[in-house]
């Protein structure tokens, strides 16, 4: 009986029994392609045929020496992998094209070089004369990194283990080829087969690898998930073309926090840390307007303040635009919702645009409040003080909820001159910071004791 082929998608993974055009999961239009499997091996063999070893079993109170680690000297990249480099640990970096993940990884390579690490950046994108050439303009050319272009997989692995690395930089993982798998590079095949094999080589050598991902339109890491489950760090480097600011943001992390964030600047001269974002995304602020607000928030451990901006204005159209940058479009939506259902505030016919200044991107709920504040502010054109700072969260029946770390938002508003904060019922009040604290129990209330409205 002839053996069913089986189909995958490169951008999600998804596995069908069939080709098409379009993938039934994603929407991706000639991504589908067919999957080869890594081995034929002896499937028919009972696993009770051969006797395995006896494992080592331990109990939940066995205390075992925390991993060392390597710091790089750059602040923000060992903020992010929670404290430094682990060895034998595998790191994914995920970025838009053209934002700056080859310079980051660079940099980060000198760093650990002139930190005592032995560090071996491979492309596979670039040669490399052109690395070099980066590596000029960085002031870099006195790292002791090794360089390699290549893309042939078995012969990366038999370099590095001749070379014993600390750290090998793969850049990026969709451009090898393991020539065991019979599918073109950048394939879920292929892409799965060099993760594999790169990350359990790391294991074995106690060498720390870092990956380069390409990324999706929609901003994941193109390929199998699965390669986000085998590496011990998933990170992403995050942007928009037009700031110079750039944040690198852990979403897995298995030896420190996730959603740390570290912040860089981007210059002629590289990527330069940001030791006080706060300060950075609001020093172009000017005096009090409509729509301007100041959130409180948290990234990961570290408390950072950002400005929402929100413009609402007639529209012209039968259906009023609703567009974000830096936040979720559905979380607008809600509380778009709640102002009209619960505070009696219409929305309808008025075009509402939302965006986060400097580049940041919140997924906080805790910004609930300082949206609503700020599509207030921009609707009754009326502009909340300039030293106050709001957080809170909106529940669908229109009352605020308490968040976490109230007075480390507090202490980080307080030392850039703010000295008010309007914040949900049950907040901590903050003493110490300088901030007074102006509780509101829901938004009914809100709404009425700042804009009068309602």
């Amino acid at each position: 009986m002839a053996k069913s082929k089986s189909y995958s998608c490169n951008d999600c993974g998804a596995v069908t029994t069939k080709w098409s055009g379009r993938c039934d999961s994603c929407g991706a239009w000639n991504s589908i392609t067919e999957e080869v499997p890594l081995s034929a091996g002896p499937a028919s063999k009972s696993l009770g045929a051969k006797r395995g070893r006896t494992v080592v079993l331990t109990d939940l109170t066995t205390k075992e020496t925390p991993p060392p680690r390597t710091q790089s000297g750059m602040a923000e990249l060992d903020r992010v992998l929670g404290g430094g480099l682990v060895p034998a640990s595998a790191i994914l970096v995920g970025g838009d094209p053209g934002i700056g993940k080859s310079t980051l990884l660079l940099q980060a390579a000198a760093s650990f070089a002139r930190a005592g690490l032995k560090a071996i950046y491979v492309s596979g994108e670039e040669a490399s004369a052109q690395v070099r050439m980066r590596a000029q303009r960085l002031d870099l050319t006195d790292a002791p990194v090794k360089l390699a272009a290549e893309t042939n997989l078995r012969d990366i692995m038999t370099t590095l283990e001749a070379e014993k690395p600390d750290i090998a930089i793969i850049d990026s993982i969709q451009t090898m080829w393991a020539d065991n798998v019979e599918s073109a590079p950048g394939s879920v095949s292929q892409v799965r087969a060099a993760a594999h094999e790169l990350t359990t080589f790391a294991k074995r050598k106690n060498m720390a690898v870092v990956l380069v991902g390409h990324v999706t339109k929609e901003g994941q890491i193109a390929g199998p998930r699965v390669v986000e489950h085998m590496v011990d760090t998933v990170l992403y480097f995050e942007g928009e073309r037009g700031h110079q600011f750039r944040i690198l943001r852990a979403v897995k992390n298995r030896f420190g926090p996730a959603d740390e964030i570290g912040v860089f600047e981007m210059t002629g001269g590289g990527l330069s840390e940001v030791l006080n974002p706060s300060a950075l995304f609001l020093s172009e602020r000017e005096e009090p307007t409509a729509g301007s607000v100041v959130f409180a928030g948290i990234e990961g451990t570290r408390p950072v303040l950002c400005e929402f901006q929100a413009l609402v204005a007639p529209t012209p159209h039968s259906q009023p635009r609703r567009t974000v940058v830096g936040w979720d479009g559905g979380r607008l939506a809600m509380i778009l919702a709640v102002l009209e259902s619960r505070c009696g505030i219409p929305f309808t016919g008025l075009d509402v645009y939302l965006n986060v200044a400097g580049g940041m991107k919140i997924t906080e709920p805790a910004a609930d409040l300082a949206v609503a504040a700020a599509l207030l502010s921009a609707r009754e054109d009326v502009a909340l003080p300039a030293e106050t700072v709001v957080f809170g969260e909106i529940s669908l029946s229109g009352s605020l909820r308490a968040v976490g770390q109230t007075e480390n938002r507090l202490k980080e508003a307080g030392k850039l001159g703010f000295t008010k904060a309007i914040a949900p019922a049950r907040s901590k009040k903050g003493e110490g910071t300088g901030v007074e604290v102006t509780q509101m129990a829901d938004l009914t209330a809100f709404v009425g004791d700042i804009f009068g409205a309602g």
